[in-house]
């Protein structure tokens, strides 16, 4: 649910379990992250669900590849009425989340789930896709060329592809926050890219390819058509959901790259996360949330 710094912030949105050393991911245990993250990000998806619109005005069937708990599969059935939404995911919790939200919204009956693992392709819908939306979650197959050939097999003739893959990293604190070197989140970043490199090399079956995301569309057989990046800036002071938000992610960079940390910034982070410490996230003033989501948006041949 998840994203990065070309856009992967977020270890995050959907499909299987990946289980190497640290760089195991239980997209289950992270259902609660995934669905705060979606929520909060909901404006940004909300500008992009409607740029596609003026793109594909009326799908009738609308496909959220990765879906993770559902927030943006709603959005996409909100943005689009007259449309069915099929939430894809190879994660039961997250699928049986996308249903409960679809029947708390009012959306359930043209609301449906399949369990696919994403490397598997689409292949299983009842009827081709007019939209098929996928955020953050094809640099988690490990042949991600295969897995965009599989979503163009799912696509109806003239249907759309729109891919979020890259961006900005995700900024929560000023440079320098009066405790700890200054850069911390930069040196958290640079970790976290390599955790990343070293999550997509033990995927089964993993490709490396050159994030030219345009070039991928092209390569799969589609016409690419657009690209526009979409801006979350939530400034300073900021909610307490968005805080909350703050706390919950830098808690898991903690746990998640401590061992490639070093031991000062390993004793900031503990700083930034103790409720009791009057500098910690849970009392500054100057915590805010800032990043960039970029979709690219291919279309298949008539």
């Amino acid at each position: 649910m998840p994203h990065d710094h070309h856009g992967h912030d977020h270890d995050h949105d959907h499909g299987r379990t990946h289980s190497h050393d640290h760089t195991q991911i239980d997209f289950a245990e992270m259902l609660p992250l995934l669905e705060q993250e979606a929520e909060l990000y909901s404006p940004l998806y909300t500008r992009a669900a409607n740029w596609l619109r003026e793109l594909r005005p009326e799908p009738e069937l609308i496909v959220d590849a990765g879906s993770g708990p559902g927030v943006v599969s709603c959005l996409l059935a909100d943005t689009f009425p007259q449309a069915r939404v099929v939430a894809v995911d190879g994660v039961d919790p997250l699928l049986d989340r996308a249903r409960e939200r679809a029947e708390r919204l009012g959306v359930a009956d043209r609301f449906s789930t399949l369990r696919v693992e994403l490397a598997d392709g689409i292949g299983d819908l009842e009827y081709p896709g007019d939209l098929l939306w996928a955020s953050r979650s094809l640099h988690h197959v490990g042949d991600q060329r295969a897995a965009l050939a599989g979503f163009v097999r799912g696509l109806a003739p003239g249907g759309t592809l729109a891919l979020l893959e890259g961006g900005l990293p995700t900024r929560f604190l000023p440079r320098d926050i009066g405790i700890g070197r200054p850069g911390l989140q930069s040196r958290i970043d640079a970790v976290h890219e390599h955790w990343f490199t070293e999550m997509r090399a033990a995927l089964p079956g993993a490709v490396a390819e050159t994030e030219d995301w345009p070039a991928l569309l092209t390569g799969v057989g589609l016409r690419y058509t657009a690209t526009r990046s979409f801006l979350l800036d939530l400034p300073a002071p900021v909610s307490d959901e968005a805080r909350a938000f703050v706390i919950t992610s830098l808690a898991r960079r903690r746990e998640g790259l401590a061992e490639d940390l070093d031991a000062d910034d390993i004793a900031t982070l503990d700083r930034l996360l103790d409720p009791d410490d009057k500098a910690s996230l849970h009392h500054r003033p100057d915590v805010f949330v800032l990043t960039a989501q970029t979709v690219y948006v291919g279309v298949k041949p008539e």
